[in-house]
């Protein structure tokens, strides 16, 4: 006999999505505070919007929770094709802002469609991937899954958006934990090098020494009297020139002029620390400043100075970081981290594929948007506007992230039900 669905939670999920979204509500009060304290109750206020979705996000919650899980592997379809019509649409009727057309704005608030869209991309990648004719590893069913992730990234980039269709490709992880060879992994990690050093060391430089370290592998290995596949080598080594020479290309025609300045100062090519590269420059200033335990809450200097533009959105961790210092932020990666290894943990627990893979899109999303967020925080990657789950503002995407945790909250509540 099955016990009574309540007892059937994961009341650790519950409890880290809880404790994250009223850590967030700190964070979002601390970087946006006025001097009035009752902002919080107006919902004409950065905070009061915060809540206001929060409170949304739990009544279609527990919505999703009374629905069979069969619903929606069955309207998946459905569901991720309203999301590339969205996505088309917000380019023709959408609203631009700062330089992005990625919204529709109703009644003063801002929706985003790429933000829900990751639900959509999310099933119907899950059911491909669970369907019994599909083989991972199969080169027409590869292009098929990719295709499912690679339409609305390509809608989402030439909005632009390329932060967000960065978080699209991260579902390519997925595929992996299917079955899919880790070869194109270490594939995809190649030419991430490759773009890097080529932008560090010059496109003729990387030719030369590819084709250097092409004869003399296959010089020494004929003294050696090593067998090679020749065919190969020369097909490896002529595959990853012709990617060298389109660096340049991706880098300067695709890639818009403040993308392109982000990228040169996180490399070292370029020194702007009162230019493009002020905001990271502010955001290390900011987060050094809080030392081991923070300038305690409403405190941060930097904060209260307004010195980090977009700090209750892409740089909220920066107020993490002054306000709670070394400890606060380690525990809020901490809690990340237990949702992220939880929600995996249960994955494999699944009885179903369709929900085992959708379980662990929410976590390449997750891990994602978390490790690119605190890294431009930190300075590690060029701003590219990740906004971080639960904490930083935004209605769209506290929606959506919270939308995500109830129907994993659904599967695993189901998990030994067929349905």
């Amino acid at each position: 006999m099955n016990k009574p669905f309540i007892y059937r939670l994961d009341w650790l999920t519950v409890f880290c999505y809880l404790v994250l979204v009223v850590f967030g509500f700190f964070n979002i009060y601390s970087s946006t505070i006025s001097s009035e304290l009752n902002n919080v109750f107006k919902l004409n206020s950065v905070i009061g919007k915060q809540v206001l979705f929060f409170f949304v996000s739990i009544l279609i919650g527990v919505f999703i929770l009374g629905i069979r899980t069969k619903f929606f592997q069955q309207f998946s379809n459905i569901i991720y094709f309203a999301c590339i019509l969205s996505l088309i649409s917000v380019l023709i009727f959408g609203q631009t802002i700062n330089g992005a057309t990625s919204w529709f704005t109703i009644g003063g608030i801002g929706i985003q469609p790429s933000e829900f869209g990751k639900i959509g991309a999310s099933l119907m990648i899950s059911k491909y991937l669970s369907d019994f004719q599909t083989n991972i590893n199969d080169r027409k069913s590869i292009i098929i899954a990719s295709l499912i992730i690679l339409v609305p990234s390509f809608l989402i980039i030439i909005q632009p958006d390329p932060g967000s269709a960065i978080i699209f490709c991260s579902l390519f992880l997925v595929f992996f934990r299917e079955g899919l060879s880790f070869n194109y992994l270490i594939l995809i990690i190649v030419a991430s090098l490759l773009f890097i050093i080529t932008l560090l060391f010059s496109m003729d430089n990387i030719l030369y020494s590819i084709v250097t370290i092409t004869i003399l592998y296959v010089f020494i290995s004929k003294i050696k009297k090593f067998k090679i596949n020749t065919l190969l080598i020369s097909s490896l080594a002529l595959s990853a020139s012709f990617f060298v020479m389109s660096v340049n290309f991706i880098f300067n025609d695709v890639f818009e002029q403040r993308h392109r300045d982000r990228f040169n100062i996180i490399l070292g090519i370029i020194e702007d620390s009162k230019g493009i590269g002020y905001n990271i420059n502010q955001s290390k200033i900011a987060i050094g400043s809080g030392g081991l335990t923070g300038k305690g809450f409403l405190k941060g200097t930097q904060t209260k100075g307004d010195f980090v533009p977009e700090q209750q959105t892409d740089y909220i961790f920066t107020t993490v970081g002054e306000e709670w210092g070394f400890i606060g932020s380690f525990g809020l990666i901490i809690v990340l981290s237990i949702l992220i290894i939880r929600m995996a943990n249960q994955a494999e627990k699944q009885t179903n594929s369709f929900r085992r893979a959708f379980i662990f899109c929410i976590c390449s999303l997750l891990f994602s948007h978390f490790t690119i967020n605190i890294g431009m925080s930190l300075g590690l990657f060029p701003t590219v506007g990740i906004p971080l789950p639960f904490i930083s503002s935004g209605g769209s995407n506290l929606i959506t992230f919270s939308l995500l945790i109830f129907i994993y909250l659904n599967f695993d509540a189901n998990r030994l039900n067929d349905w």
